[in-house]
């Protein structure tokens, strides 16, 4: 990429850059991704009244790092292209300075929906123990993906959650909530559940027993111990992805009471015995009272360092970050699009990265990592990712929510702090990174181009953006 060495900081007036700092400026359009632009079209200028003025008195949250998630399917996916090809997505990924820079990404407990099929860590009924505990399954597909993406960041963080606990300790004896409705999936077949066996959202799937509580606290830790075993450390764990959610694929309801009391008297103790914390959600309903439900009560409060976020969850953050301006905001999960990975969906991804960061996200997490062209889920549901595979020809592309994502990342690093922006242009995000550089993430939703004029501490800089675009610029 060409570097351009500009002294913008003493043009822009602002003492805390370094002098002859390196700027940057790459935009991506449909038709073009990921392009170089020449900064001398990058106008200083003087404006009384600015389309949108970065506030660099009152920054907000720490940025911790962006990220995917490790499915199994994005494994299997990877698995058919050839080694070369495969080891460039994952350097493209996360070798720090590369491509996306992904510091931080989660991974299921056990199967979740991009599965190759249902399964648990311990389907023998009455092991509370966990005699028969196994990670066997992981050694197929998760633990070989995660070992990869380390080859290129050693210092990958990971954090997990399960989709469902083992059958046996689910009052329905099913993995599933729900049947498979075949007006919104792929008809690929049943999930084998029974009409007794149907449940619906705000009940407690999970037996509400002392025993099944220890036994499941237990599970998690012996998950903890079996990865550590194999060098991989799980930071953090979620009690239970979308505890309200009623699903055909791996899930289990919770009502928040149960679920607080859960993380208070046995997952919460169980962690901090093992040094991991505990992340509560995810929260995928606009309603904050379901959290304030585990903020309130003293004894789950104490080990709740982080509110995870998904879906619908993004209307309740606001509130909740307001109430609660310590607790760090995790973006749990991308919403997943429709297997399309076309333009639309791209801008749509912005609207989200945008919300999020915001509102006090600081790790953002996209959700498929890699699928099969189509993004066809094992119950039947077609999904976006960052990558695509040609099954037949054994090829891949980036999508272009792979080029958003690394908008950000590549450039927002770990460290770095949200600066709000005010103004009548609204398509632009601004961040500080430690070593006293700035990013701004911009978005032209025009179908002319536009040229905003920004001001950046006692200057001000005019943008030419040609339409339907997004850029990063680094100064």
């Amino acid at each position: 990429m060409k570097k351009i060495i500009v002294s913008i900081c003493a043009l822009a007036g602002i003492a805390s850059c370094n002098n002859g700092s390196v700027t940057e400026w790459v935009a991506t359009a449909p038709d073009a991704v990921w392009q170089s632009q020449d900064v001398r079209n990058i106008e200083f200028v003087t404006a009384e009244k600015p389309d949108a003025v970065i506030d660099l008195a009152h920054p907000g949250q720490t940025i911790e790092g962006f990220g995917a998630c490790f499915n199994e399917l994005g494994w299997t996916s990877l698995s058919l292209l050839d080694d070369s090809d495969r080891e460039s997505i994952l350097r493209e990924m996360f070798a720090p300075g590369e491509g996306a820079n992904f510091t931080v990404c989660r991974m299921p407990v056990g199967a979740n929906d991009f599965s190759r099929d249902w399964y648990s860590y311990n389907e023998t009924d009455g092991d509370f123990e966990m005699k028969n505990f196994s990670i066997a399954n992981d050694r197929e597909t998760l633990i070989p993906f995660i070992k990869a993406a380390q080859e290129h960041q050693p210092d990958l963080k990971i954090w997990a959650s399960p989709w469902s606990p083992p059958i046996w300790m689910k009052e329905n004896k099913h993995y599933a909530c729900q049947p498979l409705n075949t007006d919104f999936f792929d008809n690929i077949g049943e999930n084998g559940i029974k009409p007794e066996q149907v449940r619906r959202e705000g009940m407690n799937m999970f037996i509400q027993d002392d025993r099944y509580f220890k036994g499941y606290a237990l599970y998690f830790r012996k998950f903890i111990e079996e990865y550590r075993a194999e060098n991989i450390d799980i930071f953090m764990v979620m009690p239970q992805n979308e505890f309200n959610s009623c699903q055909p694929f791996p899930s289990c309801t919770w009502q928040s009471s149960a679920l607080t009391t859960f993380v208070g008297k046995y997952l919460g103790p169980e962690m901090q015995k093992i040094g991991v914390d505990l992340m509560f959600g995810t929260m995928e309903r606009p309603t904050p009272a379901m959290v304030d439900t585990a903020l309130t009560d003293a004894e789950s409060k104490k080990y709740i360092s982080g509110i995870g976020f998904q879906w619908a969850g993004k209307r309740s953050i606001g509130d909740l970050h307001s109430r609660y301006p310590d607790m760090k905001i995790y973006q749990t999960e991308q919403e997943c699009g429709n297997g399309s990975n076309d333009w639309a969906g791209c801008v749509y991804s912005w609207s989200l990265l945008q919300h999020y960061l915001n509102n006090g996200t600081s790790v953002y997490d996209y959700w498929n990592i890699s699928l099969e062209e189509g993004g066809l889920s094992r119950w039947g549901w077609r999904q976006n990712s960052l990558v695509t595979v040609n099954r037949e020809q054994r090829t891949f592309k980036y999508t272009y929510e792979y080029y958003l994502m690394k908008h950000a990342s590549h450039y927002i690093l770990p460290g770095a702090r949200f600066l709000p922006v005010t103004g009548e242009f609204t398509g632009m995000m601004a961040f500080r990174n430690m070593d006293g550089s700035y990013v701004l993430l911009i978005h032209n939703a025009n179908d002319t181009e536009i040229k905003p004029v920004v001001r950046l501490g006692n200057r001000s800089i005019a943008i030419p953006l040609p339409p339907q675009s997004f850029h990063t610029i680094l100064l």
